[in-house]
């Protein structure tokens, strides 16, 4: 029998960062997380009161010419990255290339224009989700797709992905993009959607900053209602689950869907829809508020009490219903975080920044992170619902499950990364589902590497995708199968000095593009020039 590891951590400070962390993120993080959010509201506040946002991006996008025209004009060994510090990732890893690449100086994180005629919100990259609920929903507007943490980033979710309960209606965040504009390694300003530049627009997503410097977007509206009437339903028997599942997620006029799986056998479903007003058939419960508990830990009341139940959440707290508790992931983090004490003197506070986590990351909670923990989300068609949950329960034994249903759909001419699910009879389907897998399994030796590559090459085999913020152990061969570069390699050729200044999107998230945080610290100036060079 193999023996299980030992991880000592080396030195005072790491001892109490690896034993002590809910103490010392709840001493010390969540202040600074406090001060620094309330900077960025209050920022956004002024701005749009100003009115500045549409002159400073002019000017900031000049700024981002005159810097990659400078690259272009000097030795071009580096490769080109954006400035933004590595440690504001979403993923729990770190750019390594944010130390060997030529940095842009990006300070864009405004909200520019919102257009109510046309229906369009134009932003600026680093703009996240937090920013926009809270400029719109009060005057009645929202995204159709709204992914529910505060800080994902609109560049982010183009360049990468992004999903919500509402996904099954409107698809992934990238459907509801009206238009780009991004800045070439050519030096040009571009902008992109299905009448200009149609293939770099469709070839953005999943591409991870790639084919150009995203410097913003224009986003679709839709009108919204104040509340969101949330009706939960537990369920049991897996072949249950995943009809009940399918059967919400096919109908469309359910505004919301997602479902939380507690066991192989036992979840809870909850379905959505927009009301003006808070109706008899239910209760007001403004779950977003900092006493309340953590929003899975109220859904699992549903399925212990074996009861359906309605209710009325404010629409801005419905978006951001995991965000306090990241999920499930704070328990691991401040294991008394959802205690009624502590949710009542400094549940305001939460969740600490996740680039405060990271950058206090040790050696030793790295290591065990990599050997017993994941965080992945695994793109799979809704017909291998039943398939991908046996499979999960046989290899991690990780509840509770994230269950969100997506639309993915086919670009003209075949563009883009991802593809609706092509069945045995010749048609597709365009409807999948998110298994959100965050935490700790249980599976009797658990390996997080092992588990990782059998994961993957599972739902390379059951056309599914893998979501690419998250640790992958791909080959470049395995990551081609599952992801279709045609489109985008044609666009790396053709684009003037594309491959020259950007590094190829596997180079960027595979093998050791992407380190853990304690390496990353470690990473010297001396490393950095050696790899650019």
């Amino acid at each position: 029998m193999e023996k299980e590891p030992t991880f000592k951590p080396e030195g005072f400070f790491e001892y109490m960062l690896t034993y002590y962390r809910g103490e010392f993120a709840t001493l010390f993080l969540l202040p600074i997380s406090v001060v620094y959010g309330t900077y960025l509201r209050l920022r956004q506040r002024i701005t749009l009161w100003l009115n500045t946002a549409p002159q400073l991006h002019r000017e900031r996008v000049q700024e981002v010419i005159r810097q990659v025209n400078a690259w272009r004009n000097g030795d071009r060994r580096q490769k080109l990255t954006t400035s933004r510090s590595g440690w504001f990732t979403m993923s729990e890893l770190v750019p390594a290339y944010k130390k060997t690449h030529y940095a842009i100086k990006m300070n864009m994180r405004d909200i520019i224009s919102i257009d109510t005629e046309r229906r369009i919100i134009k932003a600026e990259p680093f703009v996240n989700m937090g920013q926009i609920t809270a400029a719109l929903n009060p005057r009645g507007w929202t995204l159709p797709v709204v992914p529910e943490l505060d800080d994902l980033t609109v560049g982010g979710l183009i360049n990468g992905f992004g999903v919500e309960s509402s996904s099954h209606k409107y698809g992934l965040f990238q459907y509801i993009v009206a238009a780009v504009e991004i800045v070439t390694a050519e030096g040009k300003l571009l902008r992109c959607s299905p009448d200009e530049h149609a293939d770099l627009f469709y070839n953005i997503p999943w591409s991870h900053g790639t084919l150009g410097l995203l410097v913003s977007a224009e986003l679709r509206m839709v009108p919204c209602k104040p509340y969101v009437r949330v009706h939960y339903q537990p369920l049991t028997g897996l072949d249950n689950i995943c009809a009940a599942f399918e059967s919400a997620s096919r109908n469309t006029e359910n505004e919301f869907v997602e479902m939380l799986q507690f066991d192989l056998d036992k979840a809870v479903l909850m379905t959505g829809t927009y009301s003006d007003r808070v109706q008899p058939d239910g209760h007001y419960n403004p779950i977003g508020r900092w006493y309340k508990p953590w929003f899975y830990k109220h859904v699992s009341t549903y399925l212990k009490n074996n009861t359906e139940g309605v209710e009325y959440i404010p629409l801005r707290q419905y978006y951001h219903r995991h965000t306090r508790s990241l999920f499930w992931e704070m328990e691991e983090i401040i294991p008394f975080g959802n205690h009624v004490w502590f949710r009542w003197l400094l549940g305001w506070a939460l969740p600490p920044q996740i680039s405060l986590l990271k950058y206090f990351e040790t050696d030793t909670t790295r290591r065990l992170r990599e050997k017993y923990h994941i965080v992945q989300d695994m793109l799979m068609p809704v017909k291998k619902l039943k398939l991908s949950l046996e499979y999960f329960h046989q290899h991690y034994q990780l509840y509770p499950l994230w269950i969100c249903p997506m639309a993915v759909y086919d670009y003209p001419n075949g563009e883009g990364f991802i593809h609706a699910h092509r069945l045995a009879d010749g048609t597709t389907d365009n409807l999948f589902v998110d298994i959100g897998a965050y935490g700790t399994p249980k599976a009797a030796g658990f390996d997080g590497n092992n588990a990782l590559r059998r994961l993957e090459q599972f739902v390379m085999e059951n056309g599914g995708y893998q979501a690419m913020y998250a640790r992958t152990l791909l080959s470049s061969d395995d990551f081609r199968r599952m992801f279709d570069h045609r489109g985008y390699d044609k666009l790396r050729d053709t684009l003037p000095y594309c491959r020259e200044a950007f590094s190829d999107v596997y180079d960027k998230l595979g093998g050791k593009a992407r380190i853990s945080p304690s390496e990353y610290r470690k990473f010297s100036k001396k490393q950095s020039v050696t790899a650019a060079q």
